[in-house]
């Protein structure tokens, strides 16, 4: 499967048939007359499989169609990505995705990025990023933790899922903000860096919250901080990096979904009021809450906007050398 280059999709764009206005809205106003498909670029049973699920059931209602939730895991998003960069540009091929999935694991494949190929239908959901660490450990809390990676660097160790990943841009835009130099640890996954953490082999993990909640509610793990302007409800004593005097981010993982970018706008929106609704059902908010995630219902302005804003951030790591191809 090759994914398409923006030029090519404007090339491609230019030589096709010139709909007339009244055949994409009688085309808009039909939509949907068959099933959807929603991708997700991740395997059966994670976080993006079971939000795509239950907000697929809850959209399929509104409407009057079935929403198959199709897993096409690989490359950290990219094959799933690439699957609905392929399909027809007409509202029945949706992905689930993020910044980390369109640009930065293609970046660190040596690849374009794919921001350009998709317009955005709305956010989903919003995981929590927490830097947790280890009960009596070296640091009795975070400043105490930030002196000393400042004034000796190096020596302050962090664990995270892997390079690319949204853990690692939080402990890099972290690093950024309060200008220290961290021990930066990649793990194949939260399961062995955790491990290591609660074995007393690293100082501090950046981890979602709903891999690290249960361990925390155990006494094996404590909440250092909450990588997000705000305190998360979850963990209340916690604090943020407004609290610390840290320039404030969102460092948790947020995803939304997203179509084809020559996707008819009327299909768009139609597709952006129920997604919107369905998040907005409380029985949808309660269950992605009970996964740990904050349900994030949007304009397709808002997502755009949301996009943008981690372009420059990630950007910014990419020129000064912090983030690159492996």
């Amino acid at each position: 499967m090759t994914i398409l280059s923006r030029r090519g999709l404007l090339a491609g764009a230019m030589t096709l048939p010139c709909l007339p206005a009244l055949d994409v809205s009688a085309l808009a106003q039909n939509f949907p007359s068959k099933p959807i498909r929603w991708i997700a670029p991740f395997a059966a049973g994670g976080n993006y499989d079971l939000t795509s699920r239950l907000v697929g059931e809850a959209m399929g209602r509104r409407l009057g169609q079935t929403v198959i939730v199709d897993n096409r895991p690989g490359a950290g998003g990219i094959v799933g990505a690439e699957a609905a960069a392929n399909a027809p540009a007409d509202g029945y091929t949706v992905v689930m995705g993020s910044f980390s999935v369109l640009f930065v694991a293609p970046y660190l494949a040596g690849k374009p990025s794919m921001v350009p190929l998709f317009a955005p239908v709305s956010l989903l959901s919003t995981v929590p990023m927490i830097l947790v660490g280890k009960p009596g450990g070296r640091f009795a809390d975070i400043k105490a933790a930030l002196a000393e990676a400042k004034a000796k660097p190096g020596t302050v160790s962090i664990g995270h899922a892997g390079n690319g990943t949204t853990n690692h841009i939080a402990i890099l835009r972290l690093q950024v903000n309060e200008g220290v130099q961290f021990n930066i640890i990649p793990y194949k996954g939260s399961g062995p860096g955790l491990n290591d953490l609660m074995a007393g082999q690293i100082d501090f993990y950046m981890d979602q919250l709903t891999t690290s909640l249960p361990h925390i509610k155990s006494g094996k793990l404590v909440g250092m901080l909450a990588m997000s302007p705000d305190r998360v409800p979850q963990l209340p004593d916690m604090p943020s990096l407004k609290d610390i005097g840290s320039k404030p981010f969102d460092g948790g993982t947020t995803a939304g979904l997203l179509a084809r970018a020559e996707t008819p706008k009327p299909i768009l929106e139609t597709l952006n009021g129920a997604v919107a609704g369905a998040l907005r059902e409380k029985a949808v908010a309660d269950k992605i809450a009970e996964l740990g995630g904050v349900a994030r219902p949007s304009t397709m302005a808002e997502f755009a906007a949301y996009m943008k804003d981690q372009e420059a951030s990630v950007s910014e790591l990419v020129k000064s050398g912090l983030l690159k191809p492996e």
